[in-house]
Order: structure tokens, then C-alpha cells, then sequence
């Protein structure tokens, strides 16, 4: 089985979710795109996979958004996907693929859902919020006791 996942090591929401694929006894393939881009074809496709709108993969945070004018809703998807490939710390992340889906995993338990195997311990993220629970099973926001 193959899982992927775009992943910016210095993203503590990246961190988490590569810890969590890792918890269910997966290696995946890592690609740092800050680093290795994907392809114009490949990060469309994703979108495409993901059946969300490009704007929600900008990411605004930490990046030249505003200063290229991204918010304009006048931009066509291929003008922000331009933007996108000219400066891939516009894309957010971490995108994940495995055998049930694609995701942009924020919040990083969004994982969970595309995950073809069970966690196996308890997990808590990197600030202390547990994930899964001592009997494996997933622990909702607002039920952290």
C-alpha cells in the first residue's frame, strides 16, 4: 500500500499528521514540496481528488498571499494554481493520498477518515491534544479529559 504525504517538516499540523499515518504502522512516501514541487498536472489533480475549491488549498499564513493580490475574486483557478506553482509556499498542507481518498489534512485528525488501518497506541499531537484514546479509539474535540 502507498500513502503520500506533501509535508513541510517545519508545520507542527504537517508533524502531526505524518506521526499520526506513522502510528498506524504506515511508512509513506514524504515529499517535502517546498523542496520537490509537485507538478502543475499533479497538484491539479489532487484538487481535483480532494473535490474542493483551489482556494481552500492557498494558504494565506506565512506567505506572499496578499502581496500578489490572491483574495481578488476576480483570479481564475489557473491564475492562483500559476501562483501556486511560483511559489509553492502557497500550497497548504499536508495533503495526504492513500488507497481511500485524497485530503488536506487540517486539522490533522482529518487523516484519520482516509486511513486504511487502525492506530495502534494512544497519540497525542505535539501540544498535548490527544487523538486516540488508551483503547484506540478517536477522541472528539471538546472530549480531551
Amino acid at each position: 500500500m502507498t500513502i503520500t504525504i506533501f509535508h513541510n517538516p517545519e508545520c507542527g499540523t504537517s508533524r502531526n499528521v505524518l506521526a499520526i499515518i506513522r502510528n498506524s504502522g504506515e511508512e509513506p512516501e514524504v515529499v517535502e514540496y517546498l523542496k520537490t514541487p509537485p507538478t502543475r498536472e499533479v497538484l491539479a489533480d489532487l484538487i481535483r481528488r480532494m473535490d474542493i475549491p483551489i482556494r481552500d488549498v492557498l494558504r494565506e499564513k506565512g506567505t506572499p498571499y496578499a502581496e500578489l493580490g490572491l483574495g481578488d475574486p476576480a483570479l481564475t483557478d489557473n491564475q492562483l494554481l500559476d501562483a501556486m506553482m511560483a511559489h509553492p509556499i502557497l500550497i497548504n498542507r499536508p495533503i495526504v493520498v492513500t488507497p481511500l481518498g485524497v485530503r488536506l489534512c487540517r486539522p490533522s485528525e482529518a487523516v484519520l477518515d482516509i486511513l486504511p488501518n487502525p492506530q495502534r497506541e494512544a497519540f497525542c499531537k505535539e501540544d498535548g491534544g490527544k487523538v486516540i484514546d488508551d483503547q484506540g479509539r478517536r477522541v472528539f474535540p471538546g472530549n480531551n479529559a
